[in-house]
């Protein structure tokens, strides 16, 4: 039983610093409570038979690093929405341009033989 709550732990608070790191960091938080849960549970189950394993305070420290990192991004990285006034532009001229391209097309009737 312990060793099955340190291999979720291992595995939560690994994929919580890989979700930390990418864009959408806010994710992590999920799997670092899920670390620290199971965490805590090895612990508790270690503790009872007197021997606590280094592999579950690693875990702690990865758990604690993916925190750190996402609250430092959630804290300092503000979105910015960038001018569209261009992009709306580019997009009506892209319109303009398409249709007449079409216009320029000669279709001929097209007739279907079964």
């Amino acid at each position: 039983m312990k060793k099955l709550f340190t291999i979720f732990a291992i595995i939560a608070s690994v994929l919580a610093i890989i979700l930390s790191v990418l864009p959408l960091s806010n994710l992590a938080i999920i799997p670092s409570i899920i670390a620290l849960i199971c965490g805590l549970i090895a612990f508790y189950l270690s503790k009872k038979s007197g021997e606590v394993k280094k592999i579950i305070q690693f875990t702690f420290l990865l758990t604690i690093i993916a925190l750190a990192i996402t609250t430092y991004k959630s804290l300092f990285n503000t979105v910015e929405v960038a001018n569209t006034e261009a992009l709306e532009k580019k997009e009506a001229k892209s319109e303009k341009e398409a249709i007449e391209e079409l216009n320029e097309l000669e279709i001929e009737d097209i007739s279907i033989d079964e």
